[in-house]
């Protein structure tokens, strides 16, 4: 049961964490890039709104209106003013800016011409390591793909938002049941290691038994042939009564410790007898490493040889027994061999 559940604890563990960073992380991460591709894809116009709209309510930063013809022509870099102070934005617009260096140190030559106090260039595509260290030294502000997406996503359109939103939820989702499959598969797969461990680690135990079994019958095999002596001593000291009564006692016990493996009902002394020769004479056949007694009907054979050359070894051997013909045998795997358990029988009643 032990392997099991700690079999459902790795599965559920597994599955929570994947939850956790495929809702959690790698969901946001699928509507960044899904949004800036939506970004990516509007006119160019209808991206510099957006970015004007996102300084002036974030930033305070009003467009500066300029009376020449010149100033109303479209374009992507703009003046906008907080009151003292003016910034010369630049807009990159599009997935495939990798901008650097160049790009950078021109914005900032730009803004000082113009008399404004610094920059702001923005792209959905990415500012290289580069061109984020001149940044720092021309005082422009960079906002490229992973630092815009947090600014302009609640100025999306609506159904842009909302198609965003839906197709990063359903990956989202299908990625999460594909992890809570892959956790189940892993959950049973640490089930059956550690189910196969178990067994194996119990069938050692089950080998020390005979020791046990084949100690016991020693203590009891002692009293059957020390009541011999006990008549002779006792007649010189007790009366004819207590020799008549002590002569009865060892009777019943002589022939049941003379009786041959051929007595079907052994009383408890014999059948621990026999079944410790039987261990000891399977361990000596060819193929076979061990007889273990697991119960008084169940005997469990450690092999190393093929099943149909040890079963015949092993069924001569008990049916020597008569008291232990119709015990279940059960044949082991050999060591390294992926076998399964076999159960047989010599002899039924």
């Amino acid at each position: 049961m032990l392997p099991w559940i700690l079999a459902l604890l790795s599965a559920l563990l597994t599955c929570t964490l994947a939850i956790v960073y495929l809702w959690w992380i790698k969901r946001r991460r699928t509507e960044m890039q899904l949004g800036l591709q939506a970004l990516a894809g509007m006119h160019w116009r209808e991206f510099s709104t957006l970015i004007k709209r996102m300084l002036r309510e974030q930033r305070g930063l009003r467009e500066i209106d300029h009376p020449s013809e010149d100033a109303r022509e479209p374009s992507s870099d703009f003046l906008l003013s907080d009151g003292p102070n003016s910034w010369l934005v630049s807009c990159k617009h599009g997935l495939a800016y990798r901008i650097g260096t160049a790009a950078v140190n021109e914005l900032g030559a730009t803004a000082r011409l113009g008399g404004a106090k610094g920059g702001l260039l923005i792209t959905e595509g990415r500012v290289e390591r580069d061109g984020l260290a001149a940044a720092e030294k021309q005082a422009v502000e960079v906002l490229d793909g992973p630092r815009l997406w947090p600014l302009l996503e609640p100025y999306l359109p609506t159904e842009i938002d909302q198609r965003v939103r839906t197709i990063a939820r359903n990956e989202a989702l299908r990625r999460i049941a594909i992890s809570a499959l892959g956790a189940v598969t892993l959950g049973l797969l640490v089930g059956l290691s550690l189910q196969g461990l178990h067994v194996e680690t119990s069938e050692p135990a089950t080998d020390s038994a005979p020791a046990v079994a084949t100690a016991a019958p020693a203590p009891a095999a002692v009293p059957t042939t020390a009541p011999t002596p006990e008549p002779i001593a006792t007649p010189a000291a007790a009366p004819a009564e207590a020799l008549a009564a002590a002569v009865p006692t060892p009777a019943p016990a002589t022939p049941g410790a003379d009786v041959g493996p051929s007595d079907l009902n052994p009383d408890t002394a014999t059948l621990d007898r026999y079944q410790a020769e039987l261990a000891r004479a399977l361990a000596r056949q060819p193929g076979i490493a061990s007889g273990v007694w697991l119960t008084r009907q169940t005997l469990a054979i450690n092999r190393t040889g093929e099943l149909e050359e040890v079963w015949p070894r092993v069924c001569q051997e008990v049916l020597r027994y008569p008291a232990l013909r119709n015990v279940r045998v059960q044949l082991n795997a050999r060591p390294g061999v992926n076998e399964p358990v076999r159960w047989r029988q010599c002899a039924t009643y």
